[in-house]
């Protein structure tokens, strides 16, 4: 098997409207319109996007958030994170270094877990 790369990820959600601003005013991601599809869906830099699924339109239910995070790459974490806090977002705490890159975890409405991530050591 190629795998050739990662076309979309699924977040669930349990009230669209709050995480469609969330993901498009909060965050800023731009929308990919293609209204026959029924689900909203954002584009993630170059080559990923980023489906907002409530899950009991595809006869399942929410059963918890994504706790692994999605780690969203941005030129500077602390400058990203002030903008984020600025709208209302909340950290778990200043940016950290692990010693290859920069962090900073928080949560979409649902608990779904998010991060800022610049690596820069490569």
């Amino acid at each position: 098997m190629i795998v050739e790369r990662t076309d979309f990820i699924s977040v669930p959600v349990t009230d669209m409207e709050r995480a469609k601003q969330f993901y498009g005013e909060t965050l800023g991601l731009p929308e990919i319109e293609h209204p026959e599809q029924g689900f909203p869906e954002y584009q993630l830099g170059e080559n990923i996007s980023l489906y907002l699924l409530q899950m009991e339109n595809i006869g399942s239910s929410f059963t918890g958030p994504h706790t692994a995070s999605i780690a969203l790459r941005v030129p500077d974490v602390a400058a990203a994170q002030k903008e984020l806090e600025a709208k209302g977002v909340e950290f778990g705490g200043e940016p950290f270094d692990t010693g290859v890159c920069h962090m900073g975890v928080f949560h979409d409405p649902d608990g779904n877990t998010l991060m800022l991530h610049r690596n820069y050591a490569r």
